[in-house]
């Protein structure tokens, strides 16, 4: 029976530890009474950053959130741990993000202004703990809660219901129903292990693990290590054992385009890069001509043919980002291989003919796989085991969209606002405010969306998991109804509408209006750049002064200076968001 009964609703609180929401200060202690009918129950699946978003998304649209977390800690990805766990993602100690934190912060909740423009993962699971406790998730998170099973109930056609079996820590198994289910249980948890490529490697004398174990350089202090495949984990590791190894070696296949953290004047490379009027020039100009810009660009940094990285493929198709890569190579320590052929016994033979010898240890950067073994088999298309997901979200195959994947997508950005809009549409749809096409309609959209990948990428499985980021955040956005009006802004907040358009495309532009609307969005857009600019300036430097039209626009100096140049827009956006591995095909 569907009782009415009354629920306290929580504002939508400002950001943490800064000082830029004090308009909004007046809204911290205030609550409003509404009378809801019963609220559905909502199960999410891991307390990472996109379970985290899914939470809160459940509470702003009246849902309960009860959220089943394998593990005894939030941050999922982030979270390091001495010891690789089991079906759970592992990270090496020193991994670094390589977006930065206004690209890759939640979209009502800042990062702190004085915390680094690249976070350590140790800050980066500081800022989920802020997120957590700032909105009062944790409340809401059933710690060492493994989900076993995930079955629709008998009456899903009328009640679109599902049947949740768990087992905690002591091992006592039990059975919950949900209105809903959201899947945020990240898929960099089965490394890919190709040993068959590699003859003779099963009597290889030295270690031999994958990037997924690996966690720091001391076991091979002074030793001779191969590093296989050169994504942007195997070029982290690779450079990182080349401060302490006697000789590193990187083996790639194919090479790689190489990119740093940061562009003109030291500013973020995302902060340049990801911009929607450099979109739009993107698409007016011939691809060609961008990749020999781009490419172009890169080689008057280090020539990637001279220092061994140069790939067949072209810069947009694939890049990593590494910061000293090029330096390792130069100074000698770190040396580029072609890719392995054969092992004999502690000699590594390479396509090339040339040899190395006395090898100690093998580490295999070589990718991830993804699998949701407690998911209904009818939901896996394929033989490789894909989920079809309309809009890399909804199964259209279930007569009630009630089930939803988080974060299942690869993109040239960060994943958090992706998944957090992406959460925002699904518990909407949940919700029953906002509904889905026909299931034939979703099956068009799902083969035109992937078909522009499916030359660039020869595995089906991977090139359905890609998407372009600005539009995917647009078009996610208009299902919530919180995509900007740039025309709008232009002519009435034309401050904002310059930064919006112009400017890098940070997460608060999705809270500028409609369901979620946040008051501090547009502080937050006006003032990212003093954030970025905050944790560097620990010496104080006179500034001059300046004068311009551009003050009256209201319009700081560091966003002028980073409107895009010809060249400039030509480059290609930003890679992935750090992931301990290759976000496209594992590259060797």
């Amino acid at each position: 029976m569907d009782v009415a009964r009354t629920i306290l609703i929580r504002p939508k609180l400002v950001g943490a530890e800064t000082t830029l929401f004090s308009e909004t200060s007046d809204m911290l202690n205030h609550f409003s009474l509404k009378t809801y009918s019963m609220a559905k129950r909502v199960a999410v699946i891991g307390a990472g950053s996109s379970g985290l978003t899914s939470i809160k998304c459940c509470l702003d649209e009246g849902l309960e959130p009860v959220c089943f977390e394998s593990s005894d800690d939030i941050g999922g990805l982030w979270r390091f741990k001495e010891q690789p766990e089991a079906d759970r993602c592992s990270i090496y100690r020193s991994l670094t993000v390589n977006t930065s934190k206004e690209i890759m912060c939640f979209s009502d909740f800042p990062v702190p202004d004085h915390y680094p423009n690249f976070m350590h993962n140790s800050m980066i699971m500081q800022y989920y703990k802020l997120y957590a406790e700032h909105f009062n998730l944790l409340r809401y998170i059933h710690f060492q809660t493994t989900v076993r099973s995930v079955r629709q109930r008998p009456d899903f056609s009328d009640s679109g219901q599902w049947e949740v079996v768990t087992v905690d820590g002591d091992g006592q198994e039990e059975t919950h129903v949900f209105d809903g289910v959201l899947v945020c249980a990240g898929h960099y948890t089965q490394p890919i292990r190709p040993l068959s490529d590699f003859p003779g490697i099963d009597i290889f004398p030295g270690t031999v693990i994958h990037s997924w174990e690996y966690k720091d350089p001391n076991p091979y202090l002074g030793k001779r290590v191969v590093v296989i495949g050169i994504g942007n984990s195997g070029g982290d590791i690779a450079v990182e054992l080349s401060r302490t190894c006697e000789k590193t070696f990187l083996s790639t296949r194919k090479g790689a385009w190489v990119t740093g953290r940061v562009v003109g004047r030291g500013l973020p490379l995302d902060m340049i890069m990801i911009r929607r009027f450099r979109d739009l020039i993107n698409s007016l100009m011939p691809r060609a001509l961008l990749n020999w810009i781009g490419e172009r660009s890169l080689n008057q940094r280090h020539d990637h043919k001279l220092y061994g990285l140069q790939p067949p493929y072209r810069i947009l198709d694939q890049r990593i980002i590494n910061d000293d890569l090029a330096g390792r190579i130069v100074v000698g320590d770190l040396v580029m291989k072609s890719n392995v052929k054969k092992f004999q016994g502690s000699t590594v033979v390479f396509d090339d003919g040339t040899v190395e010898e006395k090898i100690d240890a093998v580490i295999l950067c070589t990718g991830y796989d993804y699998r949701f073994p407690f998911l209904p088999a009818s939901l896996h298309s394929g033989s490789d085991g894909d989920l079809k997901l309309y809009r890399r979200v909804f199964p259209p195959s279930l007569e009630r969209p009630t089930l939803a994947i988080m974060g299942l997508l690869q993109t040239k950005g960060p994943i958090m606002p992706v998944a957090e809009l992406q959460a925002r549409w699904a518990t909407r749809v949940i919700a029953g405010l906002t509904n889905l096409p026909p299931a034939e309609k979703m099956d068009k959209t799902i083969e035109r969306d992937i078909k522009p990948y499916l030359k660039r990428y020869l595995s089906p499985k991977l090139a359905a998991l890609q998407v372009n980021y600005i539009p995917y955040l647009d078009t996610i956005a208009k299902e919530v109804g919180v995509c900007p009006n740039i025309a709008w802004l232009l002519l009435t907040d034309p401050a904002v509408g310059l930064r919006v358009y112009f400017g890098p495309c940070t997460p608060y532009q999705f809270r500028l209006s409609g369901p979620g609307h946040w008051r501090g969005a547009r502080q937050a857009i006006l003032t990212q750049w003093d954030r970025v600019a905050k944790p560097m300036k620990t010496r104080p430097i006179p500034e001059t002064s300046s004068f311009s039209l551009f003050f009256w626009l209201g319009l700081g100096k560091d966003e002028v200076e980073t409107w895009p140049s010809f060249t400039a827009l030509a480059e290609p956006l930003m890679d992935e968001f750090k992931e301990p591995e290759e976000q496209t095909p594992p590259v060797r």
